[in-house]
């Protein structure tokens, strides 16, 4: 008999869509401090300053309330696992985007005031079925604002490594959300029943081709905590450097992941 397949994970919307304001609203709190010199600081996305990257922040989040002034897409194309692995082929346009809403808004907080404000008008009457054709494939409004915490808590993690002492807070559900989506994304690159990876407090997957464990303690087990996963998972941080500062801690022979990482740059 085939094994079962896996039932998607499910988020609740409602959740998620507070998580996506509040950590937008942290983000905005900080970049309101940062000096014109902390602005052209260099961050570790290649040729991004401080400046692009506080006006990529504010896109990601826009195109929620973009997407929904689009007409709506006659069917879903994406799944959420799915959704890092897509992302590649938009990195250019991406990054091209980016640089030109940096240049055309030197008033960043009045940027985000705007974003902030359409966003939550958006939210108030959209419902979580709707549609949106968003830049990476068809999707529906709720599993977009899942991605969007993917976005937020990334690129937090990366300002808050550009501005030393910065210290822009992590939304607990955002980074939750984000953490489950790139760990089942994980899953979906490999998938299997030979390995455990737990990222405590927030997820638990098994991946990997090989023999399936049923119970007591699988044999091959990685455990990390839920911002070196995301570090991880998106290229910020290498699987050797992880596991020899001991960040990451994998035990048995298909315990190690670094053929499978990241998932997404």
């Amino acid at each position: 008999m085939p094994p079962a397949k896996k039932r998607a994970r499910a988020y609740a919307p409602a959740k998620i869509r507070t998580a996506v304001l509040a950590q937008f609203g942290n983000v905005r709190a900080a970049v309101r401090t940062l000096t014109p010199e902390q602005l052209e600081l260099p961050t570790r996305l290649t040729g991004w300053t401080v400046r692009d990257l506080a006006a990529h922040l504010a896109m990601a989040v826009e195109s929620v309330s973009r997407n929904l002034d689009r007409e709506a897409p006659p069917k879903a194309e994406l799944t959420l696992p799915q959704w890092p692995f897509a992302t590649a082929a938009r990195a250019v346009d991406i990054a091209d985007g980016t640089r030109r809403l940096a240049a055309a808004n030197p008033d960043l907080d009045a940027l985000y005031a705007r974003v902030e404000e359409r966003l939550t008008a958006c939210l108030a009457t959209a419902p979580d079925t709707r549609l949106l054709a968003t830049r990476t494939g068809a999707m529906s409004l709720a599993d977009h604002l899942v991605t969007r915490t993917v976005e937020l808590v990334v690129h937090t993690d990366d300002l808050n490594a550009a501005v030393p002492g910065l210290g822009v807070p992590q939304d607990r559900q955002a980074l939750a959300a984000c953490t489950r989506l790139l760990a089942d994304a994980l899953a979906a690159r490999a998938p299997g029943g030979s390995t455990e990876v737990r990222i405590p407090p927030y997820a638990v997957v098994q991946c990997v081709e090989g023999p399936r464990h049923t119970r007591g303690t699988p044999p091959n087990v990685v455990e990390t905590d839920p911002l070196t996963w995301v570090r991880l998972a998106t290229g910020r941080v290498e699987w050797r450097d992880a596991v020899a500062e001991g960040a990451v801690r994998a035990s048995g022979e298909r315990a190690d992941l670094a053929g499978l990482l990241p998932l997404m740059g």
